[in-house]
């Protein structure tokens, strides 16, 4: 089907690897990157497809759009770029800055709202810096990264507050998606995030968000927080008090949830390898590790981070900004190519 929007990327920290995984995404993967256009700084771009060319005369073209509806006439072989952010000058590679996460936080917010309007199918985000985005200024210090700065343009773009528009965090690969009750906490505060309204609020968002085979609703298996999920309280008592209950209510609304599950084999049972069927399309674990180690160690690089439960189809690369490496043309495209195929597979017809 022709795409009647685009969808864009945003180029994340120009200090970072952001702008040449995009450049090598385009260079190659052109079938899978038809239809995108990048959020970002135009010499920024320009820079990386030199970078990752060695040749200058050989490097991929860099169109600069004047609009959004440029994409819609691009000559073949080329990375097009909106100029949607000011860098009074190419940002060093490896070094954190507040002009560098300020141009950042800008593309984000640009895709963000022409996404709630709109105007874009989706939005693929390549990795920021935190402290760069905390140096950028009172409007953007206040935001831990991506997830929170969106959360907060789609409520206010909604007319609801923050707490009005709860989100959550899906790791997927093409065998394995987990969905998290809570991420970036310690663990003894991930324990006491798991709650009936917290764990029932998780499975009727990914209810509402993972789709099933051939559309249907997914089949969601819950994985218990303790050993053996609890082993009938021996372990434990969340599962009985807690994650049993929540289970139940999804049920009673029609959702199609089983669990809890023993997490030591609730994500062998969720995973479907290539050509073979699973017993289960999502997984709602219930702290960020428990979730996030199986579907990486299946490969990071081919990992996929998706927000769950904005009015708006959001995807990014599992990994972040590899200073260290940023600038040798080292940098792995696969995961940001496998957010943008995810990003179509989530997005409406």
């Amino acid at each position: 089907m022709a795409m009647t929007r685009p969808l864009a990327i945003t180029m994340g920290d120009p200090a970072g690897i952001g702008p040449e995984i995009i450049a090598k995404a385009f260079r190659d993967a052109p079938a899978e990157l038809a239809g995108c256009l990048v959020a970002g700084d135009v010499a920024t771009l320009r820079r990386a497809s030199q970078l990752i060319a060695g040749d200058s005369a050989l490097a991929l073209p860099v169109v600069q759009l004047a609009g959004i509806a440029g994409w819609r006439a691009l000559p073949p072989r080329c990375i097009p770029v909106l100029q949607t952010c000011e860098l009074p000058a190419l940002a060093t590679y490896g070094q954190v800055s507040a002009a560098a996460g300020k141009a950042a936080a800008h593309c984000i917010v640009w895709a963000a709202r022409a996404a709630l309007a709109g105007e874009l199918v989706a939005m693929v985000t390549a990795p920021i810096h935190k402290e760069a985005l905390a140096l950028a200024g009172p409007g953007f210090a206040r935001f831990p990264g991506h997830t929170e700065l969106l959360q907060t343009e789609a409520a206010a773009f909604a007319g609801k507050t923050v707490a009005e528009m709860p989100v959550r965090m899906m790791l997927a690969n093409d065998e394995l998606k987990t969905v998290l009750v809570s991420i970036h906490m310690s663990l003894r505060d991930a324990l006491d995030a798991v709650t009936f309204g917290n764990v029932l609020q998780t499975l009727q968002i990914a209810h509402r968000s993972v789709r099933g085979a051939g559309g249907a609703a997914p089949r969601i298996a819950v994985a218990g927080l303790n050993p053996h999920a609890g082993e009938g309280g021996r372990f434990g008592r969340e599962e009985i008090d807690i994650i049993a209950p929540a289970i139940a209510a999804a049920c009673a609304q029609g959702l199609n949830v089983s669990g809890p599950f023993a997490p030591d084999t609730v994500f062998m049972r969720a995973r479907a390898p290539v050509g073979q069927a699973s017993e289960f399309d999502v997984v709602v674990a219930m702290y960020h590790d428990q979730g996030l180690i199986p579907v990486k160690y299946l490969g990071v690089e081919q990992g996929v981070n998706v927000t769950l439960g904005l009015p708006l189809v959001r995807t990014s690369p599992d990994h972040g900004t590899a200073f260290d490496i940023a600038g040798t043309g080292k940098a792995d495209a696969s995961s940001l190519i496998a957010a943008v195929r995810m990003a179509r597979q989530l997005s409406p017809p």
